[in-house]
């Protein structure tokens, strides 16, 4: 290759697109789907399929990966894909990287991914790391808005030293909670290393490059201290219902014992003036 056609295949750009369709795919259906229609190979816990012009990547937990694939494509793609989304996300979250090879080693820098050649396993290592992220980014706004629209709750009581909520209210928000909590810790293992990687070690320094770079280690440990301000507000919603829980007992008890001494009193009155 002379050295004109090495700087013109290096500086062609390509895109590629990481998509979050919804919460997870019925990837068996999904599977069986699209092995009738397209040439697909199945790796653990990735589907991959090779296209005229480009491949894309399934993961189980709905989110796909098109790498130089043309719009028409990817959106006949996506409504191929809807039918088997669990939960779909509305719009789809999407992230977008420029791409281009030729390169001597795998980089990434300013969003531009660099490779030495268009080879579907290293594909897999980097989308295994695209689509992470967006995944994550996905759990990250949902564990955001949630302390977002709680955030009235600690004020509250800062401000007056108690939560001005019915019970039925209090009792919603705390099951709002904790679905948000445990929805996010039931896939927290979406966020470690994949098993893809233990049946192809060589890969898993490619993917680490791209992990690293997206910073999800440090994105997963942020996520978990919102998750604990989460559990440190549904633990103080569910103290606050015991208190107000035990006050009306108390109230009750004691305007149990005042009825008891009236009608005592009542009583003894009037066996007095017999």
């Amino acid at each position: 290759m002379s050295r004109a056609e090495d700087n013109d295949l290096v500086s062609r750009r390509l895109l590629c697109e990481a998509v979050c369709l919804g919460d997870r795919f019925d990837f068996k259906a999904l599977h069986e789907h699209l092995m009738a229609n397209y040439r697909c190979t199945l790796y653990r816990d990735v589907l991959g399929i090779e296209l005229q012009s480009g491949h894309c990547f399934v993961f189980p937990y709905g989110v796909i990966v098109h790498w130089d694939i043309p719009e028409d494509l990817k959106k006949r793609l996506r409504n191929e894909f809807l039918p088997f989304v669990n939960q779909s996300t509305q719009p789809p979250a999407t992230e977008i990287y420029s791409f281009s090879e030729g390169y001597s080693h795998f980089r990434i820098t300013r969003d531009h991914i660099e490779i030495p050649s268009i080879q579907p396993m290293p594909m897999i290592a980097i989308s295994h790391a695209l689509a992470q992220s967006i995944k994550l980014g996905t759990f990250e706004e949902q564990a955001l808005q949630t302390i977002r629209d709680t955030a009235h709750i600690p004020r509250a009581l800062a401000e007056t030293g108690r939560i001005e909520l019915p019970r039925r209210e209090t009792a919603k928000i705390r099951g709002k909670l904790f679905l948000t909590k445990s929805d996010i810790i039931l896939k927290y293992d979406l966020l470690d290393t994949p098993e893809f990687f233990w049946e192809y070690p060589e890969l898993d320094a490619t993917y680490q490059i791209f992990a690293n770079y997206l910073e999800i280690r440090s994105r997963t440990n942020v996520l978990s201290q919102r998750l604990e301000t989460i559990r440190e507000l549904f633990e103080m919603l569910a103290d606050e219902q015991k208190h107000k829980h035990s006050s009306t007992l108390e109230w009750i008890i004691i305007w149990l014992i005042a009825v008891e001494i009236f009608i005592f009193l009542f009583n003894d009155f009037v066996f007095a003036r017999h």
